[in-house]
């Protein structure tokens, strides 16, 4: 299920087909230090508290920096997610402010994926994207069912390529009674950041043409 944000960066006719985030190593290593500093005063206050209570209580009440801590790393952790549409494939970030990457899949011209023996293991790799956009790579590290990633994204890219919704890989004209509900679908992938305004206006003069 996605978030409300998530659905707020979607296009009209754009569903999503995978969401994932980096896998949980990443998250248990950022906890690391606060997990060792709780047990350290954790152990600290058992051992003065038949002394003296008072600062045994303190003891509990130091345990509030590990924990704040840990809450950052985890929201952190929960907010980077990797998401692939039936049109694109997006990197969100941040829990307030929000970073959004996003590449067309029609741009995309390549996928690299790098397992080491550990992440075939335990299901985590990196997913590198080439594209022809001005980003050039997109590179997610660490990300938790790399293989189901790729094979979700290249599925999406391919329908996407055959799609009966995408006028401009029809080998045969257009009727011209059609043309301008295939402008209107053009215009709407214009919008959808899947052609560029370049690429919309020479298709469309195509179109034009056959009237």
């Amino acid at each position: 299920m996605t978030d409300r944000y998530i659905n707020s960066l979607l296009g009209t006719q754009e569903k999503v087909e995978l969401v994932t985030r980096q896998h949980w190593f990443i998250f248990f290593r950022s906890i690391v230090f606060e997990l060792i500093f709780a047990i350290i005063i954790i152990a600290g206050t058992i051992a003065i508290w038949s002394l003296a209570w008072a600062l045994g209580w303190l003891g509990f009440f130091l345990l509030v920096i590990p924990a704040i801590g840990l809450l950052q790393d985890y929201l952190n952790w929960s907010n980077k997610k990797y998401i692939i549409t039936n049109l694109r494939v997006m990197q969100v970030a941040g829990v307030i402010n929000k970073n959004v990457t996003d590449s067309s899949l029609e741009k995309v011209n390549d996928v690299k994926l790098s397992q080491s023996f550990w992440g075939r293991i335990f299901n985590f790799g990196d997913v590198e994207i080439l594209t022809a956009s001005e980003l050039g790579i997109n590179q997610f590290k660490t990300i938790g069912e790399p293989v189901h990633f790729k094979t979700t994204m290249l599925n999406a890219k391919v329908a996407l390529e055959g799609s009966l919704d995408h006028p401009y890989n029809h080998d045969a004209p257009p009727q011209g009674e059609d043309i301008p509900s295939l402008i209107t679908q053009l215009d709407r992938l214009r919008q959808q950041g899947v052609l560029t305004p370049e690429e919309f206006e020479k298709k469309k003069a195509e179109l034009l043409s056959k009237l």
